[in-house]
């Protein structure tokens, strides 16, 4: 098992990024969080963004400094690309690789496009990535409660020799370093991101409700309750989980429900399903789904787009439309 390191705010000098210019590309859930975290702390920061577009008019409301990309890239001596993963090809090769020089800092919040060589930075830029382990959202209100949100970081590469120092630097102004900030490789980041939404957080988990709501129906169940049992509680586990593991969870649900928890459920996820997982982490690993996403998006997406749909009219989908219109909790003000 490969042991960790692990970086706090004792461990992190900002001053590595006090004098440095920095670029968000992007200002999205995570775009938003990181410029303003960084400017309340005291950074030199503007966003990259297309002129005139929304995300344009909102960061000058806010009182961020804008600037088109191309001027960003160039003006920046680090550039944070926080744009989705298969805009970030084109956007590079069009609009920032050009403004790269020696001794800058090329960042990102994921390394699927530098794993996969998607965006393959000059041997004199230096390459790193800092990842929260949550929305931007979180990111912004827990930094403002004086806390954080715990982060990966990982170095690809580092020809000035500080990039390290950097990015940690980078991660205490966003405020993850008072979390903690676990180092990895853009590898392992990559792998264990996509393994882990695609077998659990949201095919495994989208699948598996669907196909017992599914199997209740069709035995004859009226919807609704199969609905409530197999789709609209699953907050509630995960919620017990996310706050105290397993042990929480089973502490709070009943005894009854614990030993179906615990005789029940290794006979659906058994060693067929763990096979399959496994087969799926070989396809990430060896590049295959990336090729596949690349290739899909290339395409214009077919494919993804009809499985969208064919996903929003399923009946679970439209009893759970009706059932949420009875729970007023659930609309934001």
């Amino acid at each position: 098992m490969k042991q960790v390191n692990i970086y706090y705010d004792s461990d992190a000098d900002i001053s590595h990024i006090k004098g440095k210019k920095i670029a968000i590309i992007g200002f999205g859930s995570q775009g938003y969080a990181h410029a303003l975290n960084l400017k309340d702390s005291g950074m030199n920061v503007v966003v990259g963004l297309r002129k005139g577009g929304k995300s344009w008019e909102l960061a000058q409301k806010i009182g961020i400094e804008t600037m088109e990309v191309e001027d960003a890239s160039r003006w920046a001596d680090i550039i944070m690309i926080l744009i989705p993963d298969e805009e970030q090809p084109e956007v590079y090769e069009k609009k920032i690789k050009d403004g790269l020089s020696e001794g800058k800092y090329l960042a990102f919040a994921h390394g699927f496009n530098i794993h996969f060589k998607q965006i393959v930075p000059p041997e004199y830029v230096n390459v790193f990535m800092v990842a929260p382990k949550g929305p931007g959202k979180l990111v912004r209100e827990e930094f403002l409660k004086g806390r954080g949100v715990p982060a990966l970081l990982a170095v690809y590469q580092d020809p000035s020799g500080d990039t390290k120092s950097v990015a940690l630097a980078y991660a205490k102004g966003i405020g993850a370093t008072r979390a903690g900030v676990i180092e990895t490789t853009f590898k392992d980041e990559t792998e264990t991101d996509l393994f882990g939404e695609q077998v659990v957080l949201c095919g495994g988990l989208t699948s598996l409700m669907r196909s017992a709501f599914e199997t209740l129906v069709s035995a004859g169940y009226p919807p609704e309750l199969a609905y409530f049992e197999c789709i609209h509680e699953m907050k509630l586990i995960v919620d017990l989980i996310y706050e105290g593991g397993f042990k929480m969870m089973r502490k709070y649900i009943s005894n009854t429900a614990k030993y179906g928890d615990l005789t029940r459920g290794p006979r659906i996820i058994d060693e067929k399903v763990k096979e399959k997982m496994k087969k799926i982490l070989q396809e990430i690993q060896s590049g295959k789904f990336a090729k596949e996403w690349i290739l899909e998006n290339m395409a214009g997406r077919p494919v993804f787009n009809a499985m969208l749909q064919e996903w929003e009219n399923i009946e679970a989908e439209k009893v759970g439309e009706k059932l949420r219109k009875m729970m007023p909790w659930l609309k934001k003000e």
